[in-house]
């Protein structure tokens, strides 16, 4: 362990400056992006994964909602597209955070630790691999896209972007946050567990948040998913006359909201970082 009157974290080093911890952030972004592309299985599972819930949640509560009074051409798999999109940044976003436990019992992480750059680099670094691994496992499911009926551009596919980032680092902020506190994979994989189920299910992503009970309702607008989702569902949506009855707020707002705690769960990673590696 290091002691804390190395350096101060979160200040550049006096060894490189501001241009050391920029080559330092790159460094970690490139090793995860190099890992992801080196590991096909882990983007095989990530991408049958919601094929399997877009095949079968989609079309078996298409069928049922088929007999409820639903607008006219609406179709539950298009509606669940946002939902099965946002599942994919979350598992790659939050379980990019076991990575922290890997390395630490292996001391790969000790040999982080003692390079000549701040504690917040080195959680930015790791906090944009992860959101970008995120990002790209979204971007290749939107190439099943038509076979939810959604029809996507250049500008939505631009604002679907503008939304998965700051959910991505949002998410792998919250995964890193974790990660630091936990000494085994096993404990790590139990939390993660309890947390990522929840926080899909709470976030629009089978149901829209306009009807629910009262205490579900506050469930699912504290889960940061929801907006994310929301986000997603409203490019989905955008200009079909029945939008405002299954999308509950405005894009901006929900990119606002996203950002905001995207900034909270990065500043809470770098904390709980540097008080347990410190």
């Amino acid at each position: 362990m290091m002691g804390s009157g190395t350096r101060e974290a979160g200040r550049p080093s006096a060894r490189g400056g501001w241009g050391h911890e920029l080559r330092a952030i790159y460094t970690l972004w490139w090793r995860d992006l190099v890992r992801f592309v080196n590991e096909p299985a882990r983007l095989m599972g990530f991408m049958v994964q919601p094929v399997i819930y877009l095949g079968l949640f989609g079309v078996g509560f298409g069928a049922t909602f088929r007999a409820a009074a639903v607008p006219e051409g609406f179709r539950y798999v298009t509606f669940m597209f946002p939902g099965v999109l946002g599942m994919t940044v979350l598992f790659t976003a939050l379980f990019s955070g076991v990575s922290v436990i890997w390395e630490r019992r292996f001391g790969l992480l000790k040999a982080i630790l003692v390079a000549p750059v701040s504690r917040a680099a080195i959680v930015l670094g790791k906090a944009l691999g992860g959101s970008t691994v995120a990002v790209l496992q979204g971007t290749l499911l939107l190439l099943l896209a038509p076979l939810a009926d959604v029809d996507l551009d250049a500008g939505r596919v631009l604002r679907l972007w503008a939304a998965m980032w700051p959910m991505a680092l949002a998410l792998t902020g919250l995964g890193l946050a974790i990660a630091s506190r936990m000494s085994s994979m096993e404990g790590f994989q139990v939390v993660m567990n309890f947390l990522v189920m929840p926080m899909w299910l709470l976030s629009g992503a089978f149901f829209p948040l306009q009807g629910v009970p009262r205490w579900m309702e506050v469930l699912m607008r504290v889960n940061p998913l929801t907006y994310g989702v929301d986000a997603l569902r409203g490019v989905v949506y955008e200009g079909v006359p029945y939008a405002g009855r299954l999308v509950a707020h405005d894009f901006a707002f929900n990119l606002a909201v996203v950002t905001l705690m995207a900034v909270v769960a990065l500043g809470l990673s770098l904390a709980t970082f540097k008080a347990r590696e410190e």
